[in-house]
């Protein structure tokens, strides 16, 4: 390449990391001229170091969704068997029918019905996964939910088996021996509380994994 004056110029480029760096040489002098990438700085990948943490939230992340799921829906069959105990107290003790329609509670339903505050605890604990709810409502449950039912066993057993002997009914609920009624209530209730218990455990480990996994960072 020849200048205005006839003299050479020689083009000389460069590549380099902060971009390209173009030179000139007429009559034996050099100009530099530095063009720097429109780009700018390149942000920073990830080596791949983290990825055994990534590998291992996603799975406990699914657990602890799935797990809510399922504490979720006994939850809800929880809050439908409340309901009927206190049903019967309500229209037994405020006289809305009478006696021998719907027959006066059993002693063991009286206590059963704080199995509502493991139940509220149960629910506080899923949205921000509290671990001292979630605790809290697995110690209450044992003794507002469980200890009663079993209490409530032992006190209808006797009448449970005056009426398989002898076929006699002293209390009714709707035309239906009240002893067996409150029997297969207990037996729902058993279940979802045994369930609940559970389920409760393997989302308080999921809990505490994910949160050691978090200090180990």
């Amino acid at each position: 390449m020849r200048t205005v004056d006839g003299s050479r110029l020689i083009l000389h480029i460069f590549c380099s990391g902060n971009g390209l760096f173009l030179a000139t040489k007429q009559k034996h002098a050099t100009v530099g001229i530095n063009m720097t990438s429109r780009l700018g700085h390149k942000a920073a990948a990830s080596n791949g170091s983290d990825f055994k943490f990534r590998e291992k939230a996603t799975p406990n992340y699914q657990m602890s969704a799935s797990l809510k799921s399922e504490v979720r829906r006994l939850n809800v069959i929880h809050l439908l068997v409340w309901l009927l105990v206190a049903a019967q107290m309500v229209v037994s003790h405020l006289n809305l029918l009478s006696h021998d329609t719907v027959a006066m509670p059993y002693q063991w339903e009286y206590p059963y019905l704080l199995s509502m505050v493991p139940l509220l605890c149960s629910s506080l604990s899923l949205p921000k996964n509290n671990i001292s709810y979630l605790v809290l409502s697995m110690i209450s449950a044992g003794l507002f939910s469980v200890a009663p039912l079993i209490y409530g066993g032992m006190e209808m057993f006797p009448l449970a088996q005056q009426l398989y002997r002898h076929g006699k009914a002293y209390r009714f609920i709707f035309g239906f021996s009240a002893v067996t009624v409150m029997y297969l209530l207990m037996v729902v209730a058993v279940q979802v509380h045994a369930w609940q218990l559970y389920y409760m455990k393997k989302l308080l480990d999921s809990w505490f994994n994910a949160t050691q996994e978090k200090k180990k960072k």
